[in-house]
């Protein structure tokens, strides 16, 4: 299973990195693809919710749009 966020105020490399490690570390999550110029986040795995998706870019510093 694959879903796509829209991630907002991403502008570097670093928030990749950021946004991509707290996602990661999520349960169920396989792998994180980032798109820094469409602000676009898919998330492979299984058994994360888009609440939890939403917690975790918020803890970097980001939001979901």
């Amino acid at each position: 299973m694959s879903t796509t966020y829209d991630v907002t105020g991403m502008t570097c490399q670093h928030c990749v990195n950021a946004v991509t490690s707290e996602i990661s570390d999520l349960p169920g999550v396989t792998g994180v693809e980032v798109d820094l110029a469409t602000g676009k986040v898919r998330v492979h795995g299984e058994g994360f919710t888009d609440e939890a998706v939403a917690a975790a870019v918020d803890e970097a510093g980001y939001q979901l749009a």
